[in-house]
């Protein structure tokens, strides 16, 4: 069970580290802009659409590989403290009441969005020369069915914590800075803890003698 969790873990992972290239390409698409209109006084028709679909395929296709690795945004200043258990309870009702209903809502109009865009053959329209947009917009269906194919697995981890207590284990990756200095500190604490726990005892085991 653990390599499949895993195994789908890499296959977004590794969608999602293919498409944060768009952020270099998009760097690259700006500066080219900024040298056409403040060097050449030379504007482009065109980089305004592409600069804008860059980033939604960038923003899109992150989303599986980021629930993965349990980084979307929370309100985990509470959460954090509860017990793995009721971390798990939690989080499995809510992936049933809100997660799913919304991913499948976002498979169906996306769907249906992409298709009228393709049988159109959609162009922009915030430009002249505007370029095709329904290869983009098919984005849309395709992480809808990634993101329920990572819920599935999230819901097998919520199965697996409420029954053995504990959360099983993720790949490891890159790291948010500040999820590194909290477990810095509580590693720290626990260490202290142990450590004055063991002085007290050797503290009251030469006080019986």
């Amino acid at each position: 069970m653990q390599s499949i969790l895993l195994g789908v873990d890499r296959v977004n992972a590794f969608i999602g580290k293919v498409f944060a290239w768009c952020i270099v390409i998009l760097m690259a698409v700006v500066c080219y802009e900024v040298f056409r209109r403040y060097v050449l006084n030379d504007p482009t028709t065109w980089v305004y659409d592409v600069s804008l679909m860059l980033y939604g395929a960038l923003f899109m296709m992150a989303g599986a590989y980021t629930l993965s690795r349990n980084g979307h945004v929370r309100a985990d200043f509470v959460y954090r403290k509860w017990h793995p258990r009721t971390q798990a309870k939690t989080d499995l009702a809510l992936y049933f009441l809100f997660y799913f209903p919304g991913i499948l809502a976002l498979i169906y109009s996306g769907w249906g969005y992409f298709y009228l865009s393709y049988l159109l053959n959609e162009h922009s329209s915030f430009s002249p020369d505007g370029p095709v947009i329904w290869p983009f917009k098919a984005l849309i269906p395709i992480t809808g069915v990634m993101m329920l194919l990572q819920g599935m697995v999230e819901v097998v981890r919520c199965w697996i914590c409420i029954r053995d207590g504990d959360w099983p284990q993720r790949l490891h990756d890159v790291e948010e800075l500040e999820k590194i200095i909290l477990d810095e500190a509580a590693a720290k604490a626990a260490r202290e803890e142990a450590a004055a726990n063991a002085a007290e005892r050797e503290s009251t085991t030469r006080g019986s003698l």
